[in-house]
């Protein structure tokens, strides 16, 4: 699928099969392509080349409300007006979406907004006005639901809360697609990551896969008992970089193949041993090597 600008290709070959029930990540770099690639999936604009099917049907198709209808999107910056209160802007954008306003409670409720719906939009937060975001999204039982930056302005605990949400509507069959830079919650709460660099697929699969797939080095601490860091140190294998932290702490580097031959090792042969620590590399680290090697999945 291709979808040009100007000349300029902002989808380019893009080829992705998600499956229903999947949260998938979507990241790249401003102008990666991951807003065209929303707007493709919404309908609101065609590819150039290819084809796309959401729910089995072409989201553009003229006259197919029941597709359009079954879609859910909370864009990064939504605007409402303010002289509405949380319930009466829902209550506008369920008869849009044709949904009845007798569920508008009930969803309202369900993002944390039943003590705010009859207070104006003006004297919403940020927070509060992202909820109200999330609300409307979820109006019509979605079937597939595009969040873009949806955490933006919550605090710790409507994280928390929200991606319960996820949780519940994975479990429930629905399709998530999260656009966010917040890699560190992207990588605890979705199943498939999704990278795109200059309007081109670069990297999709579970975190597991991208790993594999990256061979980035494993970081290991080993704390010991106090004044042991040395005798430990002289025990670490042949082709594991070790440093000395103190006395009693090491930072090993290896091959993410060589990870369980060396904790087998030092279980049996460094009996100084109080505490080990394994860093995978994270979403961040397989994020910055797939935009820098630029490598086709």
């Amino acid at each position: 699928m291709t979808k040009t600008y100007d000349g300029q290709n902002a989808v380019d070959d893009l080829s992705l099969d998600v499956l229903a029930g999947e949260s998938v990540a979507l990241l790249g770099h401003n102008g990666a392509g991951k807003t065209t690639l929303i707007k493709l999936i919404l309908g609101l604009v065609r590819p150039d080349k290819g084809n796309i099917r959401i729910l089995g049907r072409e989201p553009s198709s003229p006259g197919d409300d029941k597709t359009r209808c079954q879609l859910g999107y909370l864009p990064e910056n939504i605007a409402f007006y303010n002289g509405m209160s949380g319930a009466e802007t829902l209550a506008f954008f369920a008869r849009l979406k044709r949904h009845p306003l007798s569920d508008c409670a009930r969803i309202l409720a369900r993002v944390g907004l039943s003590d705010a719906a009859h207070k104006r939009v003006s004297h919403y937060s940020k927070g509060m006005r992202q909820r109200l975001g999330l609300a409307q999204a979820l109006l019509g039982n979605p079937r597939v639901l595009m969040l873009d930056e949806p955490t933006t302005g919550l605090d710790p605990e409507l994280r928390t809360a929200f991606y319960d949400i996820v949780r519940e509507l994975e479990e429930d069959g629905v399709t998530i697609i999260l656009s966010s830079h917040a890699l560190t919650e992207l990588e605890a709460h979705t199943r498939k990551i999704v990278i795109m660099r200059k309007g081109c697929l670069i990297a999709s699969g579970t975190i597991d896969d991208l790993r594999r797939r990256a061979n980035l080095p494993v970081h290991i601490r080993l704390i010991t008992r106090p004044g042991m860091g040395a005798a430990c140190a002289e025990k670490i294998p042949e082709g594991v970089t070790c440093e000395r932290i103190n006395d009693h702490g090491l930072d090993l580097t290896l091959p993410s193949e060589r990870k369980i031959d060396v904790l087998r090792h030092l279980s049996t042969t460094v009996p100084e041993l109080d505490d080990v620590d394994i860093k995978l590399p994270s979403l961040n680290d397989l994020y910055m090597h797939f935009q820098k090697e630029g490598v086709a999945p």
